[in-house]
Parts: C-alpha cells; structure tokens; sequence
C-alpha cells in the first residue's frame, strides 16, 4: 500500500508530519500536483509545493 508523507511548518514554528494511507485521498492530492511534481513523487523525492513537502513511498 502506497504512503504519502507531507511535512509542514504548524503557525507556532513546530514541524508537523501527516501519513496519509488512503488510496482515495492519494489520488486526490496527486490531482493537484503538476506533472513534473508527480514524475518526480513516483521516484520517492521530495517535492516542495508552497511551504509543504511531499514524499510518496510505493508499495
């Protein structure tokens, strides 16, 4: 099963860190992404949009 990992900075400064395991919801987000962002999530790189960051990690 498939894991996308998002790293983002909470308004007090503190990292926070959410795994998101639902099929559905992983291809959701991966709708939003541009698709040089997307070739480069498969590869398991992080990819910065904003001021989170990504990571998918295959089965």
């Amino acid at each position: 099963m498939p894991l996308l990992l998002r790293k983002f900075k909470l308004p007090n400064g503190l990292m926070q860190e959410e795994r998101i395991d639902d099929p559905d919801r992983i291809a959701r987000y991966m709708k939003l992404f541009e698709k040089e962002d997307v070739k480069k999530l498969e590869t398991g790189r992080w990819v910065w949009i904003e001021k989170d960051e990504w990571q998918l990690i295959p089965d």
